[in-house]
């Protein structure tokens, strides 16, 4: 699903709101999250999953055409953790094992 098929869903489930007022919405709720996670903050979207920012430790890489070891510094990453929900409707079977 891309951002305008997501912009097209909204508009079409919310029938009071017209489709630009729907991109309006959809664009808010990303740059809602982009800013949190740019201020170290963790979003949390209950039933669905959390979006928060990992960093990712300096270590050693090599250089695939000379071979040479290379230092890759530390990194900051987004990472998203998926809700209890989508778990359980992802993987059915494992629903009944809890």
């Amino acid at each position: 699903m891309t951002k305008a098929h997501l912009i097209e869903k909204v508009a079409e489930k919310a029938t009071n709101l017209s489709r630009r007022d729907a991109e309006k919405v959809v664009n808010c709720l990303f740059d809602s999250i982009r800013d949190a996670l740019k201020n170290g903050e963790k979003t949390e979207i209950r039933g669905f999953g959390s979006f928060r920012v990992r960093v990712r430790r300096t270590k050693d890489g090599r250089n695939p055409k000379t071979g040479e070891s290379v230092a890759v510094p530390e990194k900051k990453m987004p990472f998203f953790k998926a809700g209890k929900e989508i778990k359980e409707l992802l993987n059915p079977e494992a629903k009944s094992a809890l």
